[in-house]
């Protein structure tokens, strides 16, 4: 029977993995294709005219999918997945991120290297200019000390790069927060390799990351795809020092456009690496943030001994009927949508809605931005 079991795993995984290597087929078309044809190894066995008909798949991109045959280097990529024990989260499993899943161009597939499941109920990103100044070193640093003092949890988001992203990382690990690295190649590298140390530690208090599977190179454009992980895993992210073009700017209009919040900290207005923050702020991207209070209130981020007490005055008085229904399933899920909610219990958009604002007003759950809910 577990024969068996593993066996059906890895038949399903073998074409999860070849999904991503279609070419052309990128995040947004292979959630079409599922979603049309309901089955993940119904894409390699229906035929070309079916193809056609899924949303987004013409001719030209049907004919790509019938004759493609990724399945043999998808069997090579398990391969090194069950050798090196790195964990595969497919954008259907229970395991994947579910920040992700309300991300529209969001990945479809993660790699996972660490022991970090990435279901916190706090998630910070954290990103910046690779030429940090010996400021922005101690404002990161600073920071992420006075997060670890109220908020055990909080885990720090990066993306083990020069500059800011080592900074954080760094600070993390220091301060005993768990922390997770964003990775722009696949596992069976680091960069920069000066990093592999710190890569090394973060694994027994956080994980590396990525979408791309081995034998994949640092490219370029892969950092711009990485950003978009980054800014959508976490409730937030934070600019601690941006020149006025950079990748800590992509992230953060990414996070904005996933409905996320953008933290940043100011600085002089000649100061070449604060210019990028500064206009962040300036424009209302941007939160302006000083020191880990700025953070909490951003956020609404309670202390953890706030939290605690809100917890046992809400013990014995938990919402009941339609509205403990819905309080359950949010505390289940750790964080829903309004639509999850409205499909999970087939409740009208509307009722959902009104139920949801009640148990807000009444201090059972928080809305979160992109629709979400989690309990408080």
């Amino acid at each position: 029977m577990i024969l068996n079991l593993i066996l059906l795993r890895d038949h399903q995984l073998k074409y999860k993995i070849a999904l991503s290597l279609i070419k052309g087929l990128g995040p947004k078309l292979i959630r079409n294709v599922i979603a049309y044809l309901g089955d993940v190894e119904a894409v390699f066995s229906e035929k070309e005219q079916v193809l056609r008909k899924v949303p987004g798949i013409g001719m030209k991109q049907a004919k790509v999918i019938a004759q493609s045959n990724p399945l043999e280097r998808a069997e090579k990529e398990i391969e090194f997945i069950e050798k090196h024990k790195i964990d595969c989260s497919f954008f259907l499993d229970d395991t994947f991120p579910s920040r992700l899943n309300n991300c529209e161009d969001g990945p479809v597939m993660l790699y996972k290297k660490g022991n970090n499941t990435l279901a916190s109920k706090k998630i910070l990103s954290i990103v910046g200019t690779r030429q940090v100044t010996e400021e922005g070193r101690q404002n990161c640093r600073n920071l992420i000390k006075e997060l670890a003092q109220n908020h055990p949890d909080v885990v720090v988001v990066s993306g083990l790069a020069y500059g800011v992203d080592i900074c954080a990382h760094r600070a993390a690990l220091e301060f005993g927060l768990p922390t997770v690295a964003v990775l722009a190649h696949g596992l069976d590298r680091i960069y920069p390799n000066m990093h592999r140390n710190v890569a090394k530690d973060l694994l027994n208090n956080g994980a590396l990351l990525t979408e791309f599977m081995s034998e994949t190179n640092p490219d370029k454009p892969n950092f711009v795809k990485r950003n978009r992980i980054v800014a959508g895993l976490s409730d937030a992210t934070l600019v601690v020092e941006s020149a006025q073009k950079g990748g800590a700017l992509i992230t953060a209009h990414l996070a904005q456009s996933y409905n996320r919040d953008v933290l940043a900290f100011p600085g002089r207005v000649d100061d070449e690496y604060s210019k990028g923050c500064n206009k962040l702020i300036k424009s209302n991207v941007a939160a302006l943030v000083e020191c880990a209070a700025d953070v909490e209130y951003a956020l609404n981020w309670a202390s953890e001994e706030k939290d605690k007490g809100k917890q046992q005055s809400l013990f014995f008085n938990e919402p009941e009927g339609e509205q403990g229904v819905i309080y359950q399933l949010i505390r289940q899920e750790k964080e829903a949508s309004v639509n999850f909610l409205s499909i999970k219990l087939e409740m009208s958009i509307a009722k959902v809605s009104s139920l949801l604002f009640q148990l807000e007003m009444d201090g059972f759950v928080k809305s979160l931005p992109g629709s979400l809910y989690r309990c408080l």
